[in-house]
């Protein structure tokens, strides 16, 4: 077996880490005691792009457990964790090519190994596996069924392929379903950022002036808790109807060059790029931090950042870097990366188990189709709303929770037009 790993003695601790989220994924559970059984994906090799984490461990596992012939890259070069990927090889026997800090070189050459198993199915966070497919190995295109995205970034890039022609196969957009959005993108991404904002800066966010970036359910997610967390929270938008929500949440709202002067902490999650630049940096107060929670490291130009700084960046915590701007102390957290996967450990394993339960369960919908004979056309495709409501009953009941039935007369009441008043 393959694979290129920091340290295989780390597998121990990734074991024991794996086994914690499992306890906190009841419903990818259900999924993967069904893929035993039932083996939707024999004789399929999986590739995936993803963030190589706990969570992430558990949802290989299941994609194994169906049957798949499953291989791993990571998405991010921060996102690695070192010792998830060891278990993964030593402990499930998991190809996987991921190092935490590995460069945009050997990042290439982990996603051409993966890409070098001719795989059946794609899996992505960004659309770098599909991207690259369509670019270098065109050749595969004919024996791809199809793939998922579970990115917000990487479903725009997908959407711009299709309506480019370009797109040559069909593709799940996972992080469209309610599913997933609701709550991973909302809680968990609301979550995880913060914590890895604190994680790396044992910043005290009660008091201090947060300005978010976007407000889609990212930035509703961080918004919230940051405001929770007693923080004045300032909204930067160029959607009207999303400033215009965010503004009757309570937050206010105004142009990046005003909240520039204003800002104590900020945080980019557009899914856009140089959302921060110079003229920003340039009006920034001493002291202020600033980090990204979108997908790819293009949201802060940094490069604008180095060049009006004075000498190089300084390290004074990890994952902290302080710029000299005209006297002025500038901190960027992460490498302008994906501060809740690079300074932390990303999402809580309780929400990434709706996510995960529906990349599994959109994989299998794209094999049995094809099975069927009814494979799908080149495109972006929703998930189905019949998977999207098994996996929140199935987390509901494992919650505790229970909702309500119509009764005949209801559902008859809904379905006609000729009662009313």
């Amino acid at each position: 077996m393959q694979y290129d790993i920091k340290n295989i003695k780390l597998s121990g601790e990734g074991k024991r880490r794996i086994e914690w989220a499992e306890r906190d994924m009841p419903v990818l559970r259900q999924v993967r005691a069904r893929f035993e059984k039932e083996k939707p994906f024999k004789g399929r090799t999986l590739a995936a792009c993803l963030h190589v984490t706990a969570e992430t461990a558990n949802l290989m596992r299941t994609l194994k457990a169906g049957g798949a012939n499953v291989i791993l890259c990571a998405s991010n070069p921060l996102s690695t964790q070192d010792d998830v990927a060891a278990s993964l090889v030593k402990d499930f026997k998991i190809p996987t090519f991921a190092k935490k800090g590995e460069s945009r070189e050997t990042f290439f050459k982990h996603l051409k190994c993966v890409i070098a198993q001719k795989p059946h199915i794609t899996m992505d966070d960004g659309a770098d596996l599909a991207s690259t497919i369509h670019k270098e190995h065109k050749e595969l295109l004919p024996k791809i069924i199809g793939g998922t995205e579970e990115t917000t970034t990487g479903v725009i890039r997908l959407r711009s392929m299709a309506r480019d022609g370009a797109l040559k196969m069909p593709i799940v957009a996972v992080n469209d379903a309610r599913t997933k959005n609701l709550f991973d993108n909302r809680y968990g991404t609301g979550q995880s950022t913060l914590d890895g904002i604190i994680r790396a800066t044992d910043m005290l966010i009660a008091g201090k002036t947060v300005v978010i970036a976007g407000y889609g359910w990212c930035g509703k997610g961080m918004a919230t808790r940051a405001r929770g967390m007693g923080a004045s929270v300032i909204v930067t938008e160029v959607d009207a109807v999303k400033a215009l929500e965010a503004g009757m949440e309570g937050f206010r709202i105004m142009p990046m060059a005003e909240a520039a002067k204003e800002g104590d902490l900020f945080c980019t999650v557009t899914g856009d790029i140089n959302v921060l630049r110079k003229e920003h940096f340039l009006a920034m107060k001493d002291g202020a931090v600033v980090c990204n929670s979108g997908h790819f490291d293009v949201e802060i130009n940094i490069g604008d950042l180095k060049s009006i700084s004075k000498g190089k960046p300084r390290e004074v915590r990890k994952f902290v870097q302080e710029y000299d701007v005209n006297g002025k102390r500038i901190y960027l957290l992460a490498e302008g990366r994906l501060v809740n996967l690079a300074a932390a450990e990303g999402h809580p394993a309780s929400v990434m188990d709706m996510s995960f339960a529906t990349q599994a369960l959109a994989c299998e919908w794209l094999v049995l189709s094809s099975v069927e004979g009814m494979a799908f056309a080149p495109g972006v495709y929703e998930v189905p709303t019949e998977i999207e409501e098994l996996i929140a009953k199935t987390k509901l009941s494992a919650m505790g929770m229970a909702i309500d039935v119509l009764t005949p007369e209801q559902k008859k009441y809904l379905a006609s037009w000729e009662e009313g008043t």
